[in-house]
């Protein structure tokens, strides 16, 4: 898969995090938040944007999962090294690698009905971009009049809307409408295959429990009338 890089340095002291790096793939879907850190011993590498689960772990620390990251251990190593190499010959300047192309990536979704009580959320997906990226946490949104939407995952920031509510800003996402709307679609109708397939699986079932309850009920021909 074909993608572009350009990296920006902090330019505030940050300890261990050196920059940001974002990644255009196809020049249809953009990642941010991509931190490029430096290890006590100098060494560079990268840490894919991640969120906080609900879980800790055996020493009682908060347990971290990748939002989104290569899926495969070629791709990984072939664009971790691209990053890596962006940020240290950039020479002060937005460095961008990798071959530009016009030609979007293949699409693979999943999705899993998921309601919350006094929530619109309806379902969680991911999203795998030509089998070698796959993006988590994209969710499946129900907005007025009852039409669903697709939200991307995306971070609290430190401002405020006019309101006063807090602005989110998201961390990957489609960069043109044409590969949006090929992405959402394949979303959508995922999800809505899946739920009706959900819900005949649930009438199936209700179905032979009554049968097998009525024959439960119905005497053998064996059992004596009286």
């Amino acid at each position: 898969m074909k993608y572009s890089i350009i990296v920006n340095d902090v330019k505030r002291n940050e300890g261990s995090l050196k920059g940001f790096a974002a990644v255009t793939f196809g020049e249809s879907f953009k990642v941010t938040n991509i931190a490029i850190i430096q290890a006590a011993d100098g060494r560079i590498f990268v840490s894919m944007p991640r969120y906080k689960t609900n879980q800790q772990n055996e020493n009682g620390q908060d347990v971290y999962k990748d939002i989104c990251n290569p899926i495969t251990k070629e791709f990984r190593e072939e664009l971790y090294a691209d990053i890596i190499d962006a940020y240290e010959n950039k020479d002060g300047k937005n460095f961008v690698s990798g071959e530009k192309t016009v030609e979007m990536p293949e699409v693979t979704v999943s999705v899993t009905p998921y309601e919350r009580e006094g929530s619109n959320m309806k379902a969680l997906a991911r999203v795998v971009l030509d089998d070698c990226f796959v993006i988590n946490n994209v969710t499946v949104l129900e907005g007025r009049n009852e039409n669903n939407f697709v939200a991307m995952p995306g971070y609290k920031t430190n401002q405020k809307d006019e309101q006063g509510k807090d602005i989110f800003r998201d961390i990957c996402y489609p960069v043109t409408a044409e590969f949006r709307t090929k992405m959402f679609d394949a979303l959508l109708v995922d999800y809505e295959k899946t739920v009706e397939k959900n819900v005949e699986q649930s009438k199936q079932e209700a179905q032979e429990n009554m049968q097998n309850s009525t024959a439960k009920e119905q005497p053998s021909k064996d059992t004596p009338f009286r």
